[in-house]
């Protein structure tokens, strides 16, 4: 019996999900040559951005973190695959951990165990990694080593946000094209209605999609709440008064499923205008911008029952002009190191 491709593709980014839970600085290189190819397209968060193959993610990205964080590992707590516009994809989402040690993009360092949220997208093709677009929760580690720069969030913040309660966010079952297509259609309604916000709150009909318990577990800065009630007041209405104009690049983005989960991933995946307030602190601008914003759903018996979101609120705050990590390292002047208040 032939391998569904999506179980092949889960089975060959083990390769990437070992090396770096082990990561070794010696050797990631050569491991990350081993499943990217050459001229794999990499678009990174702020600030690294687009990066082009496997030498440049390791130079640029992981070869500093590896610095700042010795003892780093990546944990897995959901890993899935789907197609979408003829391409096959991975998607995984979990945290990097380890000690804190020395300075990383100027984040002060904290000798103490820190957690950084990722949620990441692979596409494959003859076993061969050919674009990753991946957005990492930088503010959580900001937040982490109290270097916090922009307004505090509405939600709650995690340290390491929860993995899905069911335990099953990494699929090893063989591929099940007709559950997947039902998740699939379930998050996709939903995010059709969630456009009808000219027409009022109820016309989203999120009591329809979503569980009674739901849990929406949000980034650095926005933060994580549960029930629609939590998500209205501590997230979509300030973000709507904000941004009432806000679209989504639904059929341009890579919509997966696989199981009970969904993951949708854009570069970018929203775009709207700054024209009201009343979210993240931003003053009203009129300024046009795009949002990144990679996300995971579980569907439990017909309703959604948990959503993982991240923004690449550091590349909105980029697109407005203001300076986060200039910012930040005001802030922390007397902690840089080499510097001191004389």
């Amino acid at each position: 019996m032939t391998e569904h491709i999506h179980t092949h593709n889960k089975r060959f980014i083990t390769q990437l999900r070992d090396a770096l839970y082990n990561c070794d600085v010696h050797t990631l290189l050569g491991q990350l040559e081993a499943v990217f190819s050459p001229d794999c397209a990499i678009h990174m968060t702020f600030p690294f951005e687009d990066l082009t193959g496997p030498a440049a993610l390791f130079d640029t990205v992981y070869a500093p973190l590896l610095s700042a964080i010795p003892d780093l590992e990546r944990r897995d707590m959901i890993v899935m695959a789907g197609s979408a516009n003829d391409e096959n994809w991975v998607g995984c989402a979990g945290h990097y951990q380890g000690v804190f040690e020395h300075p990383w993009l100027d984040i002060p360092p904290t000798q103490h165990l820190v957690s950084m949220r990722y949620h990441e997208f692979f596409c494959i093709k003859d076993d061969q990694i050919v674009e990753m677009q991946a957005v990492w929760d930088i503010p959580q580690l900001m937040l982490q080593a109290n270097a916090w720069p922009m307004s505090p969030s509405l939600g709650v913040e995690f340290v390491s946000v929860p993995a899905p309660a069911t335990n099953d966010g990494i699929i090893t079952a063989p591929y099940d094209p007709e559950q997947g297509a039902a998740s699939l259609q379930l998050v996709m309604d939903m995010l059709v209605d969630l456009k009808n916000n000219e027409q009022g709150v109820a016309a989203m009909n999120l009591d329809k999609y979503w569980h009674p318990k739901f849990n929406w577990y949000g980034p650095a800065g926005i933060g994580a709440m549960r029930r629609i009630s939590g998500f209205r007041y501590w997230h979509q209405i300030p973000f709507l008064n904000a941004m009432p104009d806000r679209d989504a690049y639904l059929t341009k983005g890579v919509a997966l499923a696989d199981s009970d989960y969904v993951g949708f991933t854009a570069w970018p995946g929203m775009f709207m205008t700054v024209s009201g307030d009343g979210w993240l602190g931003i003053a009203a601008s009129n300024q046009k911008i795009t949002m990144r914003s990679l996300d995971f759903w579980r569907c439990e018996n017909g309703l959604i029952r948990e959503n993982w979101v991240l923004v690449d609120l550091l590349h909105v705050y980029d697109q407005l002009g203001v300076d986060v990590f200039a910012r930040m390292r005001e802030f922390t002047f007397a902690r840089q190191v080499g510097r001191g208040v004389v």
